[in-house]
């Protein structure tokens, strides 16, 4: 049986507070965390486990050394893989996410490497902002946003997930 879960994907974070608290997002929705290197810390760094609380240890964890060993090792079919970028064409609202997506975000800094992107141009989304003073929002606050629009069409009203 293939896994239903959604998946989160961090392709080279740099900040362990984002990734730590990204984490605890995980645990919360029973979701799994991919982690793509290098990253800009140490996984062990205490600021990863103090942002994840003691729910660090709870995170469904995976973690590959480059995109291309993310690609050849889970074959994602490119419908399930969502790109998102401050600049994606198609808004966050626009897919339907299968239960069973990946939910894709680039380093806080400079996104999404552009040979990821390349070709993909239908599959990036971006999270939309009202205001013109806001260039972006944190990782873990855009990430968390997307995942809960993701998940929008499983959750019934008055029940838990």
């Amino acid at each position: 049986m293939a896994d239903e879960r959604l998946k989160l994907v961090l392709v080279t974070p740099e900040i362990p507070g984002n990734t730590g608290t990204i984490g605890r997002t995980c645990v919360a929705l029973d979701l799994d965390l991919i982690l793509i290197r290098p990253y800009g810390f140490s996984i062990d760094d205490k600021a990863v486990r103090r942002a994840g609380l003691d729910y660090w240890q709870h995170v469904r964890l995976s973690e590959y050394d480059s995109w291309a060993a993310f690609i050849a090792a889970r074959q994602p079919a490119r419908e399930k893989l969502f790109l998102f970028e401050e600049h994606g064409a198609q808004s966050v609202y626009d897919p339907h996410y299968p239960p069973d997506a990946y939910l894709v975000f680039g380093r806080e800094t400079k996104g999404l490497q552009p040979e990821i992107l390349q070709g993909m141009q239908d599959r990036v989304f971006h999270l939309p902002m009202r205001s013109p003073h806001i260039r972006s929002l944190n990782l873990s606050n855009a990430a968390t946003a997307v995942v809960y629009q993701a998940l929008r069409g499983q959750f019934t009203r008055g029940t838990r997930p």
